[in-house]
């Protein structure tokens, strides 16, 4: 069981509520939103950038000049209905009692002081607590001072 942490864990919390039932809950959330506002994606371009020309000088001081040229701006995609998309899904988990919460990694010296044990209840949450994730995904919430 190998542990992997990144950036911080993102999640919907309601203390004492089973995992299984936040994801199934999330879940749910997320495909009501997603069929009210569906994805809406729109192809835009960033603005063009001019590259001058550069002056070249020889060894008996006659200098050059090369032409400049234009650069056309990246081409990427939006998907404007995200941001409805996400307080959508925000408001249907507030309404079954959960609210989203961001916890940081653990730094090793809490890790190495708890046995890694997958969170399969939500437990209580401090100003201190913190997660290790395990490569299957799976994670788990440590609040120093409590049983994990």
């Amino acid at each position: 069981m190998l542990l992997t942490a990144c950036g911080p864990l993102s999640i919907y919390y309601r203390e004492g509520e089973s995992v299984s039932k936040m994801q199934e809950q999330t879940t749910q959330c997320k495909v009501q939103a997603l069929e009210q506002a569906p994805v809406a994606n729109q192809v835009r371009q960033g603005p063009p950038t001019y590259w001058p020309g550069r002056t070249y000088c020889d060894g008996s001081g006659r200098c050059y000049r090369s032409g400049g040229w234009w650069e056309p701006g990246r081409i990427y995609t939006v998907d404007v209905n995200q941001p409805l998309r996400n307080t959508v899904e925000a408001q249907c988990m507030a309404q079954k009692g959960f609210r989203p919460v961001s916890l940081p990694p653990c730094k090793s010296g809490v890790k190495s002081r708890v046995p890694a044990t997958r969170t399969t209840t939500l437990p209580p949450l401090n100003t201190e607590s913190c997660f290790v994730k395990f490569d299957d995904g799976s994670f788990q919430i440590i609040t120093p001072g409590q049983a994990g």
